[in-house]
């Protein structure tokens, strides 16, 4: 039996259009079951992979490595989510009388499904981004038949079912946050029902998706102040902006390319605003994330030594800036993705992880 006749009972359902005012449902039935990102049918792309004499786990390790690094992206996502609780904890710890790393139940728990959310991220991307992929980038793993959008979405819905089931485990609150964290990545997979707006307004596209970091930072924190029934600590919003600037300066770093690195019929800061105000912006937003972070370590009374941590990425961030700008030829291992990746690293360390890690050692002694 062929590919096509194989899912062609897949195919079927396909056809299919629900009686629902989401534009996305999970199942062929009139109603959604989750407002859910990953349309599984009505399905709007072909649902027979392109023939591929590749084992399945061969497979999926070549996409992993091509669009979703788990190593590389696993470090920042567990600095990122550490952070998140280790920095609630402390606000809620002042006193030091509590142990975090003694139950790292939350830990875990937060790390899992923020991983998770930022796979879902990446799936919707490819859902949302195929035709022009097919188009402009078809030597990526989905245009060209390595993985196909339905095996995808199987791995989106069952990233769900496990979200939602440590969601429950920390009670009903834990799941609406959840579930509400969902529809906003819905709304993100349909670009907020206003695709060629968005599309000519790239500061307002790159805001609207750059909300979705805060929204999973609050997840969390919340894995630590929400699961034990503690009030929200105001400082948190400290945190959920340097999410927010964390984001911004990512996402614009990883699009700052050199002309000739530049690809026909992709979008990138450096092609839209220019190279050098590009690289300009890209420095600006960094400057906004230090300060932001030195704002945030303030209530942890460790303003000090981050500042000269800060200091030192800062220096390094200008020499990049001004080797992309008057020595283009130059050695490129420290590429403005990388640096932003960087900051994100030592921002989140510094934020929370350091400042636990050293309160957890002195009550110790």
């Amino acid at each position: 039996m062929d590919e096509n006749q194989k899912f062609s009972g897949l195919s079927l359902f396909s056809s299919l259009k629900p009686l629902s005012p989401f534009p996305f449902s999970l199942s062929p039935f009139p109603f959604p079951l989750f407002p859910f990102p990953f349309p599984l049918f009505p399905f709007p792309f072909p649902l027979s992979p392109t023939p591929h004499s590749l084992p399945m786990k061969s497979r999926w390790w070549i996409y992993q490595q091509e669009r979703f690094p788990v190593f590389k992206h696993g470090l920042l996502i567990a600095a990122f989510s550490s952070a998140a609780v280790s920095y609630s904890f402390l606000l809620r710890d002042r006193l030091g009388s509590q142990s975090l790393l003694r139950s790292p139940g939350s830990l875990l728990i937060a790390f899992v499904i923020l991983f998770l959310f930022f796979l879902q991220l990446r799936i919707a991307d490819e859902f949302k981004d195929y035709k022009e992929d097919c188009r402009y980038r078809p030597y990526r793993p989905v245009p060209r038949g390595l993985i196909a959008l339905w095996e995808l979405g199987i791995v989106a819905i069952a990233a769900g079912v496990i979200q939602f089931g440590l969601a429950l485990s920390m009670g009903m609150p834990m799941v609406l946050l959840l579930v509400g964290i969902w529809g906003y990545i819905g709304l993100m997979s349909a670009e907020f029902f206003v695709p060629r707006w968005l599309k000519a307004h790239p500061i307002a596209y790159l805001l609207t998706h750059a909300l979705v970091t805060p929204l999973i930072a609050l997840y969390g924190t919340a894995c630590d102040w929400l699961a034990v029934g503690s009030s929200f600590p105001s400082e948190i919003l400290y945190f959920l902006l340097v999410s927010l600037l964390g984001s911004i300066v990512f996402e614009v770093g990883r699009k700052i390319h050199q002309p000739q690195d530049e690809e026909p019929g992709v979008q990138s800061y450096s092609s839209l605003w220019g190279h050098q105000r590009a690289a300009t912006v890209w420095l600006a937003l960094v400057l906004g994330l230090a300060l932001t972070v030195l704002t945030a370590v303030m209530p942890l009374q460790f303003l000090a030594p981050t500042l000269l941590a800060l200091l030192v990425l800062m220096t390094v961030s200008i020499l990049v800036t001004w080797q992309f700008l008057f020595r283009p030829s130059a050695n490129k291992r420290l590429s403005f993705e990388t640096m932003s990746g960087v900051w994100l690293l030592v921002g989140y360390s510094w934020v929370g992880i350091i400042p636990l890690l050293i309160q957890e050692i002195t009550s110790l002694k």
